[in-house]
């Protein structure tokens, strides 16, 4: 069945249906939080807070993009109003390592690397840590990241630069021999 006959039938009162989307869209809505709270935890709360908004949104879905954009786009809403609810409350300490990857096809990475790299994604301004999240480790173009965020797609490519060259400064020292 297609996703707009999917969505007819949710907006009917399909649970079925409903389900189905939710099926489909799910892991990567999970992803896209845990990338962007660094809390297993966390991600599977604004999952659902994602998919609740959603299903109560969804007649306004004009389809103008594909339904995962536009999930995409609640989500990071979803994460960046919640986020700064719980920094109030706590630090950010779960580690890459206590989450089972998706997949494990590639070479080990060294748990220091990984860990300090993990903290400078995190330690970045969460407008830049939100855009190198979506670029480079979710694999978003620059055009489906500006339209996930309400940005120029100039704005999307300025703030992965900027996030790079922060990511490049405070990882230095793990590569003198690129410092020329």
């Amino acid at each position: 069945m297609s996703e707009p006959d999917l969505i007819a039938r949710v907006l009917n009162g399909d649970r079925i249906a409903a389900r189905e989307l939710y099926d489909a869209h799910s892991a990567r809505v999970f992803r896209l939080a845990f990338r962007l709270t660094g809390d297993a935890d966390l991600a599977r709360e604004f999952t659902q807070d994602t998919f609740v908004r959603a299903f109560g949104q969804l007649a306004k879905f004009r389809g103008d993009s594909a339904l995962s954009t536009w999930l995409h786009r609640i989500t990071v809403t979803v994460v960046a109003n919640a986020m700064r609810k719980v920094k109030r409350f706590r630090e950010r300490e779960t580690d890459l390592e206590d989450v089972h990857p998706i997949s494990s096809d590639g070479p080990a990475v060294d748990p220091v690397l990984r860990e300090r790299l993990h903290r400078a994604i995190t330690d970045l301004p969460e407008i830049y840590r939100t855009t190198v999240v979506m670029h480079d480790i979710e694999g978003y173009t620059h055009t489906e990241i500006a339209e996930v965020l309400g940005v120029a797609e100039g704005t999307c490519k300025s703030r992965l630069s900027q996030a790079r060259a922060q990511l490049r400064a405070v990882l230095a020292d793990l590569a003198p021999e690129f410092d020329s």
